[in-house]
């Protein structure tokens, strides 16, 4: 497959130096058939590639027949403004992989979804389309989504055809649950970051409520500005559940992961994206997915996929990893990524019939491999003296296979990092009881975290926040005690304010306002010159109002609980899939690439010593 995917590429680059259009006499007569003259054309071309003639003959026809599909499809478009889609099928189908279907552009993406299965024969709840890079969206229609004429769309499987159920009934009922599976836990993987990430903003107690946190390439925790902190975890978030589904190879649910989170990435500045090296890995991850999908020529941006990642890894780790270098004290694990990254782009070049760069490629993929290849009696050693086969592994590579430089190494970044817990852990105490002091003057959790961090966590700072915007007050928690509401101050507090030098009307407008809380009316009125600030006045309306509370509130319990539970479910499935070495991403056995650099580099060897 990957030598025909070659033939066809460096085809098509000789037709288009020759501007050889097929389409046209006399390669394609009046009834659009084959011309005799395509024969000498194969004889030619097979001559200047040394391959077999009948099968240049047989890939140019194919060029041919999908150019003239395309001319017509065009002249179709013009006059009826039905477009054409070319539909990329799974790989385990036998049939031609690329399929031509006709639809409008002004259906919904649940149309397009439920012609495709009809037309090919998939069960339309257990298939997702991806076009333009993005999992096409059902309630929108194909316009609103920029599909247009001549798209390229791609079948991602969660469940084998109708064709599988006639061949083993029981097979395929445990596929269809597996596939059931599979969605709800797409679905719970969306439920779950979105509450991991509202946590982060709103958590109170770090130490028991699980949530997400960012952190540098020491393993420290970064601050992010609040528009962007949102994006990036959730891009972050979505990218982890898409490795953990690359791991074990689920390569058609990993890939919506992944599209979810490059479509965050967009979101952060450019500046943030050059601080952390993940947005490199994950063009790397994508590009990855779609070769092992077998639907690397899906992605029409690969080439720009694969610089984008080769540039952002230059911008975080520095010029010749300088600045990782001088962060880390080494880069050998991170080359890894480099590996990678040349091998996709070797594989990338093969596919476009470029064989001379591919082979420039992938024999630095094979150098980087032959360096990073790690002798598994050396991790058998660290594993005996208590470390992990991750460990080992990884520092090894920092070492250059040095197991008692290995052995210091893991026993000092261990250190380190808890090290650096443990100062987490403080700071967040600290910020807990600025907190619980501020909760103690009368202010909401909400109110205490949002001044505390205009003022960089600094407790005089926030209370002269709040004390300068009495507004502030009304920040709520998400779960206000109602109870709290008093209709009316009691006589004692306004008294006491009357006492410390208040006017009566002014200490109960403000013990109104205040919820009968005397401190903060106390300090309000004092910052204010005696006065309630004109924006926190009560009209005579709000004043003599009382909350309500609906029949409803107390009902309903068994249901909370409920969703309670599967908030849980879907939290904990997030978590189990975020590893807890923060250098995961980087640990590779180099089992795949090993096989697949040298199958390509069998393909490039093919093309020298056919041309020689």
């Amino acid at each position: 497959m990957a030598q025909k995917k070659y033939l066809q590429a460096k085809l098509t680059q000789f037709l288009r130096e020759d501007k050889i259009q097929l389409w046209k006499p006399p390669y394609t007569d009046e009834n659009k058939e084959v011309g005799l003259a395509l024969k000498d054309l194969a004889k030619r071309y097979s001559h200047k590639l040394g391959c077999c003639e009948d099968e240049v003959e047989k890939i140019i026809e194919e060029i041919r027949c999908k150019a003239v599909d395309r001319g017509t499809g065009n002249e179709n478009y013009k006059t009826t403004g039905i477009a054409t889609v070319e539909v990329f099928l799974p790989s385990r189908l036998k049939k031609d992989k690329k399929n031509m279907l006709e639809t409008q552009l002004h259906i919904s993406g649940r149309d397009l979804r439920s012609k495709i299965a009809e037309t090919f024969g998939f069960q339309e709840n257990y298939i997702k389309i991806v076009i333009n890079k993005k999992l096409l969206q059902l309630g929108k229609s194909l316009e609103e989504q920029g599909v247009t004429h001549n798209v390229k769309a791609m079948v991602l499987e969660l469940k084998q055809s109708e064709e599988d159920v006639r061949r083993n009934s029981q097979e395929e009922e445990e596929k269809q649950s597996e596939a059931e599976l599979k969605e709800k836990r797409i679905q719970r993987t969306k439920k779950g970051l979105e509450i991991l990430t509202k946590r982060a903003e709103t958590v109170v107690d770090p130490e028991t409520t699980p949530y997400l946190d960012i952190a540098n390439q020491t393993g420290r925790s970064i601050r992010i500005p609040p528009s962007q902190k949102k994006a990036l975890m959730l891009a972050m978030g979505y990218h982890e559940k898409g490795r953990a589904f690359l791991k074990r190879k689920e390569y058609g649910i990993a890939l919506p992961c992944l599209l979810d989170a490059d479509r965050y990435f967009c979101e952060c500045s450019r500046e943030l994206l050059d601080i952390v090296d993940n947005y490199a890995v994950l063009q790397l991850d994508i590009v990855w997915c779609y070769f092992r999908l077998e639907q690397l020529e899906c992605l029409d941006d690969a080439e720009k996929k694969l610089n984008l990642a080769q540039k952002c890894l230059k911008n975080c780790y520095g010029e010749n990893h300088q600045r990782l270098v001088h962060i880390k004290g080494n880069c050998g694990k991170e080359k890894v990524l480099f590996l990678r990254l040349y091998l996709l782009q070797g594989i990338r070049n093969y596919h476009s019939g470029n064989g001379e760069e591919a082979h420039e490629y992938l024999h630095k993929a094979r150098l980087l491999f032959k360096e990073l290849h790690i002798d598994p009696s050396k991790v058998h050693s660290l594993m005996q003296l208590g470390f992990t086969p991750q460990e080992a592994r990884l520092a090894l590579r920092a070492c250059d296979g040095n197991v008692d430089h290995a052995a210091i190494h893991i026993s000092n970044r261990r250190e380190e990092l808890a090290q650096i817990r443990q100062e987490e852990r403080e700071k967040k105490r600290r910020h807990m009881e600025n907190i619980s002091s501020l909760k103690g003057m009368g202010y909401s959790a909400r109110a205490a975290k949002q001044a505390l961090h205009q003022a960089g966590g600094n407790l005089d700072e926030a209370l002269k926040i709040l004390l300068g915007n009495p507004h502030m007050w009304w920040l709520n928690d998400e779960t206000p005690d109602s109870s709290s509401r008093l209709e009316s101050p009691s006589q004692e507090g306004i008294n006491q304010l009357v006492y410390m030098g208040f006017d009566s009307a002014v200490a109960e407008a403000a013990l109104r306002v205040f919820r009968g809380s005397i401190q903060l009316a106390a300090q309000t009125l004092a910052h204010h010159g005696g006065s309630l600030p004109p924006d926190l006045q009560l009209s005579e309306k709000d004043s003599s109002s009382t909350p309500s509370t609906s029949p409803s509130d107390s009902a309903g319990t068994s249901s909370a609980s409920t969703d309670e539970d599967m908030e849980t479910e879907a939290v904990n499935e997030i978590l189990e899939d975020i590893p807890e070495h923060e250098e995961d991403y980087l640990d590779s056995t180099l089992e795949d690439e090993e096989i697949i650099i040298a199958e390509y580099l069998s393909y490039v060897e093919n093309i020298k010593s056919a041309t020689n």
